[in-house]
């Protein structure tokens, strides 16, 4: 059930579902009470209604601004990249969205806190899960992860110097119109959030694996069947043994190394297998294209 298409889909759902709520809580209780900016289009919408708020006297739903901000990048990801990752990031978008305006206070208030430092960090790691759950269920939490998803999968650039450029801006104007300590509490939401996403979320970090086998063939088929990525093959000699060895090596993405090792050990027992992080990898690697 759970691989089939109503599984596969129901999982998705349920995935997006409990993502949105998770930054919707977060909007509404760390951010609000720490009064901080986070990046992307989340944090410009907050801008925006605190701009509103504050000069304008009067109030503009979130969910308003963030659907706005987002419909454009939505539809050229819609386009270029994927239906169904571009309607299921909609989604998420939709959902988190309503929910910040309408989410019951009760929730709210029992995470309130006074200290802006404890804000910023726990406020930091919520918003990390909730992304995550998005992540997970092949979507994004949209903003600008469309942009730098477009822009990665079409012009295979780096977008993410682009995307700090533009949260500094916010950070700046945030700064001129509230105040400084604020947007340094803002850097380390931001900065715990990346720390988070980076620990448990690994579909675009790479992992050298150098696996030490007496079946190549075996292990390559795991490889190939599992990740669709490819492997080289070396003969060496191992010293102790006196006897021949084979060295498969392979670059994997790094939410896929540890189901490869159970695969492995159980073809062999005795594989000897070291994962290496991967800093810079030129060349052709593949990426399993948005659905």
């Amino acid at each position: 059930m759970r691989n089939s298409p109503l599984g596969r889909t129901a999982r998705r759902l349920a995935l997006i579902l409990l993502g949105s709520l998770l930054l919707a809580i977060d909007i509404n209780t760390f951010v609000r009470a720490g009064e901080l900016i986070p990046g992307g289009f989340t944090g410009l919408t907050l801008l925006i209604q605190s701009f509103c708020s504050r000069y304008g006297g009067f109030d503009v739903p979130f969910s308003v601004l963030i659907i706005a901000l987002n419909a454009v990048p939505a539809l050229i990801c819609y386009r270029f990249i994927g239906k169904k990752f571009t309607l299921y990031s909609c989604l998420a978008v939709v959902a988190s969205g309503l929910l910040t305006d309408f989410i019951p206070s009760m929730f709210i208030d029992f995470l309130l806190l006074q200290d802006t430092l404890l804000s910023a960090v726990f406020g930091g790691i919520l918003n990390a899960a909730g992304i995550t759950c998005c992540l997970l269920a092949d979507a994004t939490s949209g903003g600008t992860d469309f942009i730098a998803i477009f822009i990665s999968e079409r012009y295979h650039k780096n977008s993410w110097g682009y995307i700090f450029a533009g949260n500094c801006v916010i950070l700046l104007v945030a700064a001129c119109l509230f105040s400084l300590d604020k947007v340094l509490y803002s850097i380390i939401f931001q900065f715990a959030t990346t720390m988070v996403l980076s620990r448990f979320y690994g579909a675009y970090q790479q992992r050298t694996m150098l696996i030490i086998t007496n079946k190549p063939d075996e292990i390559y088929h795991i490889i190939r069947e599992t990740t669709n990525h490819d492997a080289t093959s070396f003969r060496g000699l191992g010293h102790f043994s006196l006897s021949e060895r084979i060295l498969v090596y392979s670059v994997v993405t790094a939410n896929q190394v540890q189901g490869l090792i159970a695969a492995i050990t159980r073809v062999d027992p005795a594989a000897f297998i070291n994962v290496l992080k991967t800093e810079t990898l030129n060349g052709q690697f593949y990426l399993k294209p948005k659905d």
